[in-house]
């Protein structure tokens, strides 16, 4: 229903509204065009960045160069933040598979075994079990940023909320530790402090990732498109906040992924040399930067206050521009949820003395409003490009392990992945991207999340076939995991599903980010990529019901079925979303809304930023 509901939100832009900007409208080739209007305008700019420079002309649009503005140094900060928080959560992370599904080797009591080929391990569950707890620690983790976002966007703010979390992370962190400690491990009650630790951490990590991405994005203040000189050339060109924020969130994603290679490279050896007590604390240690950083640059960063009941009156509105739409006819009740007048109906401006008390906000902000609902809608499909991405947590980590890897830990192949994206990420950037600009190629976000989909279906066919070798090849056929003699196959064959998911990662789930951020209202942006961090919860519950098929020997079916999800996950996507992607220039040129939705009665903090 939301989903239908959002449907009308690109319309919005075209209603004669009061507004400070001009009205655009989409020309040749998705050209952003202003066109004239009557109205008065009311609307202040928010930010001194948008005064800078000229507002572009019609031709200007067309013809001028779109450069990137300058990334705050701040943000930099932020992003260290994220790399000590990453390195603390994927270097835990990683030892969960062997942890959970390998018993501790022959006269060991750490759980290492630095043999060639030995496999260290802890509890011994099995990999049914470790592929469980795994995919429940994914769930968990993806659900408890709504709660987050929810504490951050009313109640707190997102810096205190994001010391909270801390918090709490470093209470999981610190129960790990003690599920891996020698003596706790002989008691054989290891399995509590472990599910313990997990599930306090997932709460920490869940409310921090609903909070870290919109603060850094927020440290870059320019909204809207001016004309300035080239810093290089000094022609005339247009600055583009939008490619601003791509790019922020570009390397912000780069630097989860050196946290996450390097806690994950790192702790697999301390795993197999020293053993998991070790492995577990080295995390927890990088993980104490976060507050000390986030302290001493406090006074520096931009910060977004607590807005108090948004988020109620933003599900009161949805509810009102409803009333009146349903039809006892299906088709009639979709088209009335299409129409335009779903959400003008709704504006302060048309209801005039007939609006609710609660109704405190501006017409912009319904805009906004249903903007974020077409982002959510966005979001419907995207559980199943995580359904592939996830594999790469348990199900490709165990099938290392049935491969000959001559004396390479079978968790430390994984890190394949964040070092693809470290190095295509600037390729991305620099030369991708702007060569794509240059040519006059619209590579949206739509048509990005799109084409990410397409290559995480490549990289579940590939693993498919991988594993299809194993079982022909490998000494006890169809039953490899209990096998104590590997498959006559190079483990380093699974770069070829490593790197298309991280290639995959750049186009969907960095595009993710940037698209809740820059589609949200702004004092619902904890919310809305909160939401986006839900899809991969709903991933994992979908993975959960995949557990069956993640053993011997139908590990071909489970790659399989998950390859052509993906697939399919993109087709319907895209054309779920074509009217979205014809609509993005108009949806980002939205007027700013004067409503900052403080509601002192709920908020606990009211002079943050």
């Amino acid at each position: 229903m939301a989903a239908s509901a959002a449907q009308n939100a690109p319309d919005m832009a075209m209603s004669h509204e009061p507004r400070t900007e001009k009205l655009y409208e989409v020309g040749e080739k998705g050209a952003l065009f202003p066109r004239s209007t009557s109205e008065s305008t009311q609307v202040a700019i928010e930010f001194p960045e948008d005064l800078e420079g000229e507002e572009p002309t019609e031709e200007e649009l067309v013809t001028l160069e779109r450069i990137s503005g300058k990334i705050p140094w701040m943000s930099y900060t932020i992003a260290f933040v994220e790399l000590c928080e990453r390195f603390g959560w994927y270097g835990s992370q990683v030892l969960y598979t062997n942890f959970i599904q390998h018993p501790r080797p022959p006269g060991s009591r750490t759980g290492k075994d630095p043999r060639t080929e030995g496999q260290p391990g802890a509890l011994g569950m099995g990999q049914r079990a470790s592929t469980g707890l795994t995919t429940f620690n994914q769930f968990w983790a993806y659900t408890c940023p709504i709660i987050g976002a929810i504490i951050a966007d009313e109640y707190l703010g997102r810096f205190n909320t994001i010391f909270i979390a801390i918090g709490f992370s470093i209470v999981g962190h610190l129960l790990l530790v003690i599920a891996s400690i020698p003596a706790v491990l002989d008691s054989g009650k290891a399995i509590a402090p472990l599910i313990l630790g997990i599930v306090i951490l997932g709460f920490g990590t869940g409310a921090f990732k609903a909070n870290i991405s919109p603060l850094i994005a927020e440290q870059y203040r320019q909204t809207k498109l001016r004309v300035i000189k080239h810093p290089k050339t000094g022609e005339r060109c247009i600055s583009d906040p939008n490619i601003t924020l791509s790019r922020i969130f570009l390397y912000f994603y780069m630097m989860i992924n050196v946290g996450s290679l390097t806690g994950q490279i790192g702790m697999v050896y301390v795993e197999k040399y020293v053993g998991f007590w070790l492995a577990f604390l080295l995390p927890t240690i990088m993980f104490c930067l976060c507050p000390a950083v986030l302290l001493f640059c406090k006074k520096r960063y931009h910060l977004s206050p607590p807005t108090g009941s948004v988020l109620i009156r933003a599900i009161k509105l949805w509810f009102l521009a409803q009333k009146g739409k349903w039809s006892l006819n299906p088709v009639q009740t979709r088209k009335n949820f299409k129409d335009e007048r779903f959400w003008n109906d709704v504006k302060p401006s048309t209801l005039g003395d007939r609006k609710p008390a609660w109704m405190q906000f501006d017409d912009a902000w319904v805009d906004q409003v249903a903007r974020g609902l077409r982002a959510c809608s966005c979001f419907t499909w995207i559980p199943l490009y995580w359904l592939s991405y996830n594999q790469m947590n348990n199900n490709l980590t165990s099938q290392a392990a049935t491969m000959t890897r001559n004396g390479v830990p079978n968790d430390v192949i994984t890190n394949l992945n964040p070092i693809s994206l470290v190095i295509f990420i600037p390729i991305v950037d620099n030369f991708l991207y702007p060569a794509l600009r240059k040519a006059g190629i619209r590579f949206t976000p739509i048509k990005r999340i799109a084409f990410g989909f397409v290559l995480a279906s490549m990289a579940m066919i590939s693993a498919t076939i991988i594993q299809y070798y194993i079982y022909k090849k490998g000494p006890c056929g169809s039953y490899m995991n209990t096998c104590d003699d590997p498959a006559p196959i190079n483990v380093w064959v699974q770069t070829v599903p490593y790197v298309l998911i991280g290639f995959s990662e750049i186009f969907t789930s960095i595009t993710g980010l940037e698209y809740a951020f820059t589609k949200a209202p702004k004092n619902m942006r904890s919310l809305v990529t909160s939401y986006w961090h839900f899809m991969s919860a709903f991933a994992a519950a979908i993975g959960q019901a995949l557990v069956a098929l993640a053993e011997d020997p139908l590990l071909i079916w489970n790659y399989g079925v998950v390859a052509v999800a993906a697939a399919i996950g993109g087709l319907l996507f895209w054309f779920h979303q074509r009217p979205t992607d014809k609509k993005e220039d108009i949806m980002n040129m939205l007027p700013d809304s004067t409503y900052t939705g403080r509601d002192k009665r709920h908020s606990v903090s009211h002079t943050e930023s």
